[in-house]
C-alpha cells in the first residue's frame, strides 16, 4: 500500500513532505531486499546485525522508499510498547529503529520523507512518544522535531535490550496531542538541512 495520499497531510508539529509519494508500507517480498539494503550498514557498524530471517518475521514494521525503478532506496521501522510513564489509557510509545538510507541515495530527502511517513503513521496509531537510539550525530532526527533525552520515559524492554558498548544517543519526539512529561516543552523542529549520511539507528 502505497502512502502518498496519506503523507501529504500536515499537522501541528509534524513536518510535511518535502513531495509527494515515493513511501510505501514494507510487504513481505521487500524483505530480501530490506536486509541487502541494511547490511552495508550493519557492516559498518551504525546498525545491529539481524539475519535475513529478522526482516522476513518483521517486514510490517517497516516503511521502505523507492526510485523510479522500484529499488529501495531506504527504509525505517516503527515498533510499539505501551507507554512505561504515562497512564494505560494515554497511549502507545514508539521505536524507531533500523532507519537507513542507501549510498548514492543520501542528501536527496529519502529520509525526511521516511521519518515523516514514521511520525503519521504513528499518530495514526495513538503513539504519545517515539523514541530513536543512533550511534550518529542524531542530526536528521533534530531536523525532524527529535530531542536527546533520556531513557527513564522510554519502553523498558527495549532500554534493557540497548548495548551500553555501542555509546548510543537516545532521541525522543511526543506527538500532537500527547501529554508531555512535567516540566518540558514542546520539541522544536530545526530548519530544514541536508542529513549527514553519519546517522542511523540501531
Amino acid at each position: 500500500m502505497r502512502l502518498g495520499p496519506l503523507l501529504v497531510r500536515t499537522r501541528e508539529g509534524l513536518p510535511a513532505l518535502p513531495e509527494p509519494g515515493g513511501v510505501r508500507v514494507a510487504r513481505a517480498a521487500d524483505a530480501p531486499a530490506l536486509h541487502a539494503l541494511s547490511e552495508p550498514f550493519m557492516r559498518t557498524g551504525a546498525l545491529r546485525r539481524r539475519t535475513p530471517h529478522v526482516y522476513a518475521a518483521g517486514f510490517a514494521e517497516f516503511f521502505v522508499a523507492e526510485d523510479a525503478d522500484g529499488l529501495l532506496e531506504g527504509c525505517v521501522a516503527l515498533r510499539t510498547f505501551p507507554a512505561d510513564g504515562l497512564p494505560a489509557a494515554a497511549g502507545k510509545a514508539g521505536v524507531l529503529h533500523n532507519f537507513c538510507v542507501r549510498q548514492g541515495r543520501q542528501r536527496r530527502g529519502v529520509g525526511s520523507r521516511l521519518l515523516t511517513a514514521l511520525l503519521l503513521h504513528a499518530s495514526d496509531r495513538s503513539v504519545t512518544e517515539v523514541f530513536a537510539a543512533t550511534t550518529g550525530d542524531g542530526e536528521a532526527f533534530l531536523r525532524s522535531g527529535f530531542r536527546e533525552t533520556g531513557t527513564s520515559r522510554a519502553p523498558r524492554t527495549w532500554v534493557a535490550a540497548l548495548d551500553p558498548g555501542r555509546g548510543s544517543r537516545v532521541f525522543s519526539r511526543p506527538l500532537p496531542g500527547a501529554p508531555l512529561p512535567e516540566g518540558s516543552a514542546p520539541a522544536q523542529p530545526r530548519p530544514a538541512r541536508h542529513w549527514r549520511a553519519s546517522t542511523h539507528t540501531r
